[in-house]
């Protein structure tokens, strides 16, 4: 039986329900009103066309009228728009906007896809401001563009931080414009959680974007030339694109008495129907099922759109077919990243009062040896029974791969754990023989068994108030990067060799740079009866969430290199050594640099690739604390190019260790020198606080040992025969085993203090006497003391230096303080 159909907009929805409908009927009716021009285009192309990255704007328009209408006999009436619906008659109300005609069309069956439309609240100023825009259509887009070059627009500014807007602020980056990007929330992105947004905070502000976060716009003023904030700042602009979101486009619906969900969206059942027989909605217009959860949501984006567009071809055809969720997948680029993310983010979860474990990985897009590997960071979200709930990831390779394949293992309902077991094809330049996928599952079993416990970032700031015992088992050259304020430090090369030092009556929080290292000292731990959880993500995830966006008083131009004219020489450039850091885990591209400044001569300079743009902070970080110059620091296609020089202004670069979290160590010229001659305990404490003190201040630290000192550097007892026997069998045999000068009592003072020691948290004498040594303390032992006793050189930790008092007195030449002990 001939059916006549009646399709109301275009594009997405509208366009592949006309096609799928005359592909499964050559009889029916079909007839499609659009109101603008253009009923089939490429709306999330664009911003990239007002960029110029699309060159022909004729390459946005995907099917012509004239073209559409040929191929597929459909009955498309563009400039006509649907000014009422009448369900009872079923009918609806025509104005032809060439003609001025007005006329009513009957149908059998009706499809409304309206979309949605721009956000525009009432802004005080906006009605007589012309240079104010959103971008839905072509009109707009075209627009835009022109206003643009007709009025030689300098600056932009952008009100929204969702998909539309990060694209226009980089088009208009790319554009060579100033851009100023204000979001009245605290984070761009809203589908994506804050710490992998403020990955994303972090490569805005390096393109030189003004990010204004949890402001919003209050007026428009001096004709559109100055933006006014709730916050009292104010924007000068030539400017203003408006992407503070979009609404269902249900005027038509609401007037003819259809029933409306949220947000004003139209609610529809999985066939797609309306409460009215015979009327269907899809696309932007209506309200969906979240597949997650199971609430009504909206989700405005093209996949939803296509897919109900045939299924209601389908439905109106007698297919048994239906629509039952939307599951939100999505994907952005931001500059040189990627971001993605399907199924509910952690906000979600939480208002939801919906039960989730979180975990964040940071594994590299391909095999590291492989030239071109990059991180992502990916985070994914599973139910206590291991239902998936959701994934994000922000990088600038292989992000939406990812995502796409743990959408669809949700949506064939995989549990967390079970994607361990996904077989991902694997070759070096596109992944892993263990895909990020695959490590999400093995990361997931881990949690879901209990072999391992986790705290999340979040909950970082308040063990530090509460001052838990966080262990950094990094190694000493990573926390010149940053480190969390009271840790604990044991590298996890030394763990096994120092659980003496550990406490059983508290709970150990372990943390590496990524997570990785954290998991495998926790096992450790675990089965030596500590008790311990490690921070979900590491110190990376902790860092990115702690990123603090730039203020920028005017407006600044984007990133540029830290060079002067002078300092690009070609003798600075004969000086440069070259170090590819790129596809190295983290903390490989730091510890790349370390071992190349250390073989270095002051002055020259080092330049290093990396692919990681977190290498952007960290660099900046490892410098300050360092001692040495970063002279360049920027991007360079997809990788961070930073060049340093060696030390600061010709000062030789202070040892990582040397130095405090934050700030710059300003090395003086002057020195502290001791002579330790005591063996006692409390002594060696007091000269060991005291050297690291002088020497974190920045001094140039020597002891000298000798007599009962030399006690001090014993680290194992060998076998000796005479006389040098005979002092061993009388003398301490290791740093451990030292006496007090008062209350010994036969050794069980020295006892009672290291028992205190460790109770109080504060480390043995030997731990004490190597972080000197990391510090940069100088240990001497005096030779001829050592002969005189027997001490072989073999007894000594292998840091101490040999030599006479000559050696002691030539330091104390720069010191301005020098002690006998």
């Amino acid at each position: 039986m001939k059916k006549k159909i009646v399709i109301i907009g275009g594009v997405a929805g509208g366009a592949t329900a006309a096609t799928r409908l005359r592909r499964l009927s050559e009889n029916d009716e079909i007839i499609l009103f659009e109101k603008g021009e253009y009923i089939s285009f490429a709306n999330c192309g664009l911003p990239y066309h007002i960029g110029g990255t699309i060159k022909n704007r004729d390459d946005l328009l995907l099917q012509t009228v004239d073209g559409m209408s040929q191929q597929y006999g459909l009955d498309i009436r563009n400039f006509s728009e649907v000014t009422a619906i009448h369900p009872q008659k079923k009918s609806v109300s025509v104005t032809n906007h060439q003609t001025n005609e007005t006329y009513e069309e009957t149908f059998d069956q009706l499809i409304i896809s309206t979309g949605a439309k721009a956000i525009v609240p009432p802004i005080e100023g906006l009605d007589t401001a012309e240079n104010v825009f959103s971008l839905r259509n072509i009109p707009d887009m075209d627009h835009i563009k022109a206003y643009i070059k007709e009025h030689h627009v300098t600056q932009a500014s952008i009100v929204g931080g969702g998909f539309i807007g990060l694209e226009m602020m980089e088009n208009l980056v790319e554009l060579g414009l100033q851009v100023h990007l204000i979001e009245m929330s605290d984070q761009v992105m809203p589908n994506i959680d804050f710490e992998l947004a403020q990955i994303l905070h972090a490569q805005i502000d390096l393109h030189g974007v003004d990010l204004i976060l949890g402001d919003g716009l209050k007026a428009i003023q001096q004709q559109g030339r100055e933006l006014l904030l709730t916050s009292g700042k104010k924007i000068p602009t030539d400017l203003t694109i408006l992407a503070i979101g979009v609404t269902p486009e249900s005027t038509l619906a609401k007037e003819a008495g259809i029933e409306l969900g949220l947000r004003g969206a139209i609610k529809v059942d999985q066939k797609l129907r309306t409460n009215f027989p015979d009327i269907y909605a899809i696309g932007d217009v209506i309200e969906v099922t979240d597949f997650v959860n199971g609430t009504p949501t909206l989700i405005p984006l093209a996949w939803p759109a296509n897919r109900q567009g045939r299924l209601v071809a389908d439905i109106i055809n007698g297919i048994d077919a239906c629509y039952t969720a939307t599951q939100g997948t999505s994907v952005a680029k931001i500059f040189e990243l990627t971001a993605a993310s399907t199924g509910n983010s952690e906000k979600t979860l939480k208002r939801l009062e919906i039960p989730y474990h979180s975990i964040h990985i940071h594994p590299n897009s391909h095999a590291g040896y492989y030239p071109g590997a990059s991180p992502i960071a990916l985070k994914l979200l599973f139910s206590p029974d291991g239902k998936i709930l959701g994934a994000q990831g922000v990088g600038t390779d292989g992000v939406e791969k990812r995502i796409d394949v743990i959408s669809t293992a949700m949506k064939f309902g995989a549990t967390a754990d079970e994607l361990a077991g996904i077989e991902l094809a694997y070759a070096p330049p596109y992944s892993s023989a263990k895909d990020p996928v695959n490590m999400l599952g093995y990361t997931a079993d881990n949690l879901l068994t209990k072999r391992i416990e986790t705290v999340s970032w979040q909950e970082v700031d308040e063990l530090i108030e509460k001052e838990a015992y966080l262990l950094d088992i990094r190694e000493e050259f990573e926390q010149a990067t940053g480190k969390l304020p009271n840790s604990h430090s044991i590298p996890l090369s030394q763990l096994r060799a120092r659980f003496a030092e550990l406490p059983k009556d508290q709970t150990i929080y372990v943390y590496c740079q990524v997570g990785l290292r954290g998991y495998n000292a926790a096992r450790i731990l675990m089965q030596q009866g500590f008790p311990v959880k490690n921070i979900d993500g590491g110190y990376k995830t902790y860092k990115q969430a702690h990123y603090q966006v730039k203020q920028r008083a005017n407006t600044t131009p984007p990133i540029t290199p830290l060079t002067t004219p002078a300092e690009s020489s070609n003798e600075a450039t004969s000086k440069t050594i070259q170090v590819d850091a790129c596809g190295l885990q983290c903390p490989g591209p730091i510890l790349k640099v370390k071992e190349s400044i250390d073989q270095m001569e002051d002055g020259q300079q080092l330049e290093v690739q990396a692919s990681d743009f977190g290498f952007v902070a960290d660099i900046e970080a490892w410098c300050k604390n360092t001692g040495n110059t970063l002279l360049e620091n920027q991007i360079q296609g997809n990788k961070v190019t930073a060049r340093i020089a060696k030390g600061t202004s010709g000062t030789p670069a202070a040892p990582p260790s040397a130095l405090p979290k934050e700030g710059v160590l300003h090395e003086t010229k002057d020195g502290a020198t001791m002579v330790v001659f005591s063996g006692n305990l409390d002594k060696a404490l007091a000269s060991m606080i005291i050297a690291s003190g002088a020497a974190a201040m920045g001094k140039k630290v020597t002891i000298f040992f000798t007599f009962w000192g030399l006690n001090i550097l014993k680290k194992q007892k060998i076998q000796k025969r005479g006389l040098a026997k005979l002092f061993d069998l009388m003398l301490p045999s290791s740093a451990n085993k030292l006496p007090l000068s008062n209350m010994n009592m036969g050794g069980m003072g020295s006892k009672m203090i290291q028992a205190v020691m460790k109770q109080k948290n504060v480390e043995p004498l030997p731990v004490m006497i190597e972080k000197a040594s990391d510090l940069g303390v100088k240990f001497v032992a005096c030779t001829m003391s050592m002969d005189i006793m027997g001490i072989e050189r073999s007894e000594l930790f292998d840091f101490v230096e040999y030599g006479g008092v000559a050696t002691y007195l030539g330091d104390t030449t720069n010191a301005d303080l020098n002690l006998f002990i």
